[in-house]
């Protein structure tokens, strides 16, 4: 079991939820205020470290099983992504989906930093 954070699709009550198989519920939590956050393509979210101008940006956090990890959620997740570690507001790490790099794609970026959730920029945008 590996702990992960997730801020898009995967979250309760998203559509992409079904891919987690189970995978416990562990806590609503945040980043560390080291991240910017992007819509890509607004299709998905993506986080990317930064040194300066970070924020904490919100999300849920699951004990998803390794198997689950690579035949399920890592296969769903769209060419713009990677998995990487973070670290959360309480300093302590986890799995997330980041901003591959160096981006590889030409789909729009937008910096939706200021709106801290994926769920709070798709309420601002309906």
């Amino acid at each position: 079991m590996a702990l992960m954070f997730l801020n898009g699709g995967a979250m309760r009550g998203e559509p992409l939820h079904h891919l987690l198989d189970g995978a416990p519920f562990v806590a609503e939590t945040t980043t560390a205020p080291k991240y910017r956050f992007y819509s890509v393509g607004d299709q998905c979210p993506a986080l990317q470290p930064v040194a300066h101008g970070g924020a904490e940006i919100a999300g849920e956090l699951f004990d998803v099983d390794m198997d689950v990890l690579r035949d399920k959620v890592l296969p769903s997740e769209p060419p713009e992504l990677e998995l990487g570690v973070i670290e959360l507001a309480d300093g302590t790490s986890s799995l997330a989906m980041l901003l591959r790099r160096p981006n590889t794609s030409h789909v729009q970026l937008l910096d939706i930093t200021e709106d801290g959730s994926w769920r709070r920029y798709r309420e601002r945008t309906a």
